[in-house]
């Protein structure tokens, strides 16, 4: 059995502690592996049902958060919503485990903070393989640890350590205990990943300690230090001889034992001398208290000291790149010109661009040019000097896009032409820095007019087609038209960008796949892309082929009909998604209740009535029973084609369990929000 205390920086309302499992490491992570939660903050308020804080809320953190943790080494920050009903959220799944644990614990996590926490909104969680933590303001760029725990074994204490003569045994735990955590704390700030796992082998008289420590990634080596650091003291101080302790906080965390309890490999071994014992003399125990004082403080000299030179280090970095005047690329000598010079990312209309460029276009990546953070990284305004406005996507070296992602991306964009594709510019390859640079989009992305009461009325329904077409005709350039045939495989609302005269722009292509002239179909064992877009066959079973992308325009299409998210299933009865509601609208006849009820009464019956119709060709679940983007322009455009009758869509089965139904199963679990939610998973 584990105890816990709240760390003195905790202003949770409600804290709860669950007992923690020490066996469990094999299995998947269940209900029985809570170990602690925060309900609510101090001066946090409530959210009530069916509201838009509630629909953000879902939106974001399943499976918006969890799929883009779980294919991006197990780290995920973003938010959803806008103005007072804006959620931000993260979740961390603990860097041993693999992605099938990954997402098993966050959905676990997703379940648990829902039913536990009703209506707050502020909450954090933790499972022994995960956190997640949401909140109404925007914790992102804070390094504040708050809330913290910390909990030790109640049971088990070192051998002798209630012995009175024992002192030096005290001081020799407190030391081993101390130089293990400090040198995995040490180990994990510098690494990508912010996560360490290491052991200490003493005697066979004595127990090995095993430990764990981990940051969020986005932290800074200094900053990752400070937070462990700071757990450290607090066990410490706590511990009280125990053989096993954890301290947990939102942004790093650390445990250690006398058995192994995390996956894989030890990745830091180390060895201390033995303690003396009671039958030693008192002069050996002052040696040896003497040996081991003077030993930590060599170590913290020398960790202090390679503190103190990466901070230099790093100042004195952001100072040449303040200093540095912006001069021309070298291509000889620079990374980049790998890529300039191949033939799939040759383009005439293609620039090079070296970091000071992009700095000082952006001022210096400044959190007021910030428009939006991506699956891999934040996007910043720029200007540069010849007033091109440009929007820099600066890839995070944590983010999980590697450098075959990022030339895919260059090698696909570069190269392609078309009015309905946003234009890459340029690149910038400098050290670790890999940026992308786009033409500047000035109206943001669909979504953020879309989705929104007031901003969505500014979209007529001839603006709405107009967009509907270019989205089309962009797709249709991708799979037929360019000289290579290009699965987009993550389209959605946020990756259509709109020009200062509301023209579509698809965006986006890290995940996008080039075809070979034969190829119609292909396989992959990594899901990528956005639930609630992706066809049934991709989601289940990696097959993706040019009508994956059809799907996902059929989802488009009906959320630019409805102004109504496909994953904001609290808004439509008993069904989970859109297309469920959608589907049932058609068979009833009752189409036009489908429409966003923001249009005013300019818009075509006709074209909308076919749009949902052309809509619900698309998201077949049968891939063979979708058209080509092809066949759905020309049913857009020619009003004397007679359409096809859809049959019914796919993922039409989930559905929210009602009231009436939960309480005729005896065997389910209520839900405290009064919903329950089905999740497809890929196989």
């Amino acid at each position: 059995m584990f105890s816990l205390l709240p760390a003195a920086s905790s202003a949770a309302l409600i804290i709860t502690v669950f007992p923690l499992l020490l066996t469990h490491w094999s299995s998947p992570t269940s209900a029985d592996d809570r170990f602690y939660r925060v309900c609510g903050e101090k001066n946090s308020s409530n959210y009530t049902s069916n509201s838009s804080y509630q629909s953000n809320l879902i939106s974001l953190l399943f499976p918006s958060l969890s799929s883009v943790a779980v294919v991006s080494g197990g780290f995920s920050d973003a938010t959803a919503g806008a103005a007072l009903d804006q959620v931000f959220g993260l979740v961390l799944c603990r860097g041993d485990v693999n992605a099938t644990l990954c997402s098993s614990c966050l959905a676990a996590a997703f379940d648990g903070v829902v039913q536990l926490c009703p209506y707050y909104k502020r909450a954090v969680i933790w499972y022994d393989d995960c956190l997640l933590r949401y909140s109404d303001r925007d914790f992102r760029s804070s390094t504040d640890n708050a809330p913290e725990t910390i909990g030790w074994d109640t049971n088990q204490r070192f051998a002798g350590w209630d012995d009175p003569k024992s002192a030096a045994n005290h001081s020799f735990y407190n030391s081993a205990i101390n130089t293990l955590l400090s040198n995995i704390s040490d180990w994990a700030a510098n690494q990508t990943s912010k996560f360490a796992t290491g052991q200490m082998n003493i005697t066979d008289d004595f127990p090995t300690l095993y430990g764990l420590a981990q940051c969020t990634p986005d932290l800074l080596t200094a900053q990752c230090q400070e937070c462990l650091q700071d757990l450290i003291n607090q066990t410490l101080m706590n511990f009280d001889g125990r053989q096993g302790g954890r301290a947990l906080g939102v942004r790093c965390n650390l445990r250690y034992e006398v058995h192994p309890f995390y996956y894989g490999e030890t990745m830091l071994k180390m060895s201390s001398p033995a303690p003396t014992g009671n039958s030693r003399t008192g002069g050996k125990n002052k040696l040896w208290i003497i040996i081991t004082t003077t030993s930590l403080a060599l170590l913290f000299s020398l960790s202090l000291l390679c503190f103190l030179w990466i901070r230099r280090k790093r100042r004195a970095r952001e100072e040449k790149e303040k200093q540095h005047q912006t001069q021309p690329l070298n291509i000889e000598t620079n990374e980049a010109s790998r890529l300039w010079k191949s033939e799939e990312s040759s383009s005439s209309d293609f620039s090079l661009y070296n970091f000071s460029q992009i700095a000082d276009a952006t001022n210096h990546f400044s959190p007021e040019n910030k428009l939006g953070e991506g699956g891999f990284g934040p996007v910043y305004k720029g200007q540069l000097p010849e007033g091109l406005e440009i929007a820099a996507k600066r890839l995070s070296t944590c983010s999980g896009q590697g450098q075959v992602e990022f030339k895919n991306e260059i090698q696909l964009i570069a190269k392609l032409q078309h009015r309905n594709l946003v234009s890459l510019i340029g690149c910038c390859i400098e050290g670790e820095e890999k940026i992308l640079i786009y033409e500047y989009m000035p109206n943001k992305s669909l979504d953020f007019f879309l989705f929104d009461q007031t901003r969505g009325a500014l979209l007529d329904w001839s603006k709405r087609f107009h967009i509907i077409e270019g989205i089309a005709h962009g797709l249709l350039y991708l799979h037929k038209h360019s000289r290579l045939r290009i699965i987009h495989r993550d389209l959605k609302a946020s990756n259509i960008l709109l020009d200062r005269d509301m023209n579509p722009k698809i965006s986006d292509f890290d995940m996008a796949r080039i075809f070979g002239s034969n190829e119609i179909q292909a396989n992959t064992n990594r899901i990528v892309g956005t639930y609630g877009y992706m066809s049934p066959e991709y989601a289940f079973e990696g097959l993706f082929s040019i009508k994956s992308d059809v799907f996902s325009f059929g989802v488009l299409l009906l959320e630019i009909v409805s102004g109504k998210r496909n994953a904001g299933f609290h808004q439509y009865g008993n069904h989970l998604n859109l297309l469920g509601y959608a589907w049932e609208l058609w068979k009833e006849g009752k189409w036009f209740e489908l429409m966003d009820a923001s249009l005013s009464d300019g818009y075509d019956k006709v074209e909308i009535e076919r749009s949902i119709n052309v809509a619900l060709m698309c998201v077949q679940e049968n891939a063979m029973d979708r058209p080509t983007m092809s066949n759905v322009i020309a049913m857009l455009s020619n009003e004397s084609i007679t359409l096809p009758h859809p049959k019914q869509p796919a993922f039409f089965n989930l559905r929210i369990t009602s009231e009436a139904e939960e309480a005729l199963d005896q065997t389910g679990t209520c839900s405290v929000n009064d919903v329950t939610i089905t999740t497809p998973y890929g196989r």
